[in-house]
């Protein structure tokens, strides 16, 4: 008889926010699904979920103390060593200040600090202390640091009655991330071309033509393609974001560099060196018809530069591609309103031979940590919500892994139909 296979195993750990009432409904969603769930609370969370729902609910022993006695000798390093994903669920802005400056002072904290796997915080506060200049310092040292996957928070109404971000995930939502960190590896096997950031064009060397563009999207799908398994090869404007973790990064100016790196990338004319590339980076459209050498001098009376069109980067692929590999992401960002958005990105995907474009507004996606998208393919358009561009790049990034797996699958029912 054959062993069981093992199950997944996540240490929950909850904090004190009102929000904690949720995490009872996600450590259920996550055992319908086969996971083992060892739940952790701090004194304080104590005041907002009974200990004994959540033993109930997990059929596991609800942990507190920092030095209790085990067989395996301390609680935390044990707890750490065993856990598959380590998920602090809600995650105040306290416990999110000590995962910033790696302060241990009761067992959640310390579990988390002592994780060997995945560490995925769903945030929970009111919007002002989520806005506050110390908590934002906080997350950056969270993100930069690359230990800890945020989810959410998201925009809502929250339990004062006040609106805005700040709102926890719903558990639906953390479940289908920690998920994601479980089985996760989904795109092992794949080289993912990601353009990021603006191009800049020179007019002269004190002058040049750009735009807002800060990265941070293209750099959020390179990070999590990479942690899903992926080789990744980035290819950024000029930015000031530091390179995710196991990815190679070029860096390029203009939008011919930026051309000259992507096919390279992508193999060549053959488009055989990548399985997809998600074209990020806002290229600009036009660029001085001349460069001066010299800056140029004010005579009054005005100027008149000429502007010649840019290389449209992902049109070309699209053009040059004749089977479904690579597979093409193209964004569309614009002005416009939210239906006439989607009609912008159906014509673009129609007219780049691409196989979904991203739709986003300007004021939603420019030099933000947060980006509201509607996914767009030839047969649907899935409008989301506001999301951390993490998390949105995840959704992205589903398509992908989706798309890659489909073509792994018909290339194994080929192969064996041929060896038959």
């Amino acid at each position: 008889m054959s062993a069981s296979p093992k199950r997944p195993v996540v240490v929950l750990g909850i904090s004190g926010s009102i929000a904690a009432y949720k995490a009872v409904e996600l450590a259920r969603l996550l055992i319908k699904r086969g996971v083992r769930v060892r739940p952790m609370m701090t004194k304080a969370a104590r005041r907002f979920v009974g200990p004994a729902t959540l033993a109930g609910i997990c059929g596991e022993p609800v942990h507190g103390d920092m030095f209790a006695e085990t067989i395996a000798g301390e609680l935390h390093v044990e707890l750490a060593a065993g856990a598959d994903v380590v998920a602090l669920v809600p995650a105040t802005a306290d416990l999110l200040a000590a995962l910033a400056q790696g302060r241990v002072g009761d067992l959640v904290r310390a579990t988390a600090l002592c994780a060997r796997g995945p560490v995925l915080a769903a945030p929970a506060m009111h919007p002002r202390m989520w806005s506050h200049p110390a908590t934002q310092r906080n997350i950056r040292a969270i993100e930069a640091d690359g230990r800890v996957q945020l989810v959410g928070p998201v925009d809502g109404e929250v339990a004062s009655g006040d609106h805005g971000l700040g709102r926890m995930a719903e558990p639906a939502a953390i479940a289908d991330a920690i998920f994601g960190l479980l089985g996760g590896r989904d795109l092992v096997g794949t080289h993912v071309v990601v353009t990021a950031g603006p191009t800049v064009e020179d007019l002269d060397p004190a002058r040049y033509l750009s735009n807002r563009s800060s990265g941070k999207m293209g750099f959020a799908i390179a990070e999590r393609a990479a942690a899903r398994g992926a080789r990744v090869s980035l290819i950024a404007g000029p930015v000031s974001l530091p390179t995710p973790p196991a990815v190679q990064r070029v860096d390029v100016r203009s939008a011919l560099q930026m051309k000259e790196a992507m096919w390279g990338a992508l193999g060549g004319e053959a488009l055989d060196g990548a399985d997809a590339l998600v074209m990020v980076a806002a290229v600009a459209d036009y660029r001085p018809k001349q460069t001066h050498g010299t800056k140029i001098k004010r005579r009054g009376g005005g100027i008149q530069i000429d502007l010649i069109d840019n290389p449209d980067l992902v049109a070309e692929v699209g053009a040059a591609r004749s089977g479904a590999r690579p597979y093409l992401v193209g964004f569309a960002l614009e002005t416009a309103d939210d239906e006439a958005i989607v009609d912008i990105a159906s014509a673009k995907l129609a007219a780049k031979k691409v196989d979904l474009v991203v739709a986003n507004h300007a004021d939603d996606a420019f030099d933000k940590d947060t980006n509201r998208a509607t996914l767009v393919t030839a047969t649907e358009a899935d409008a989301l919500a506001r999301l951390p561009k993490r998390q949105l790049a995840d959704r992205i990034l589903d398509r992908v892994a989706t798309a890659f797996n489909a073509a792994r699958k018909s290339d194994h029912a080929e192969h064996s139909r041929g060896s038959r």
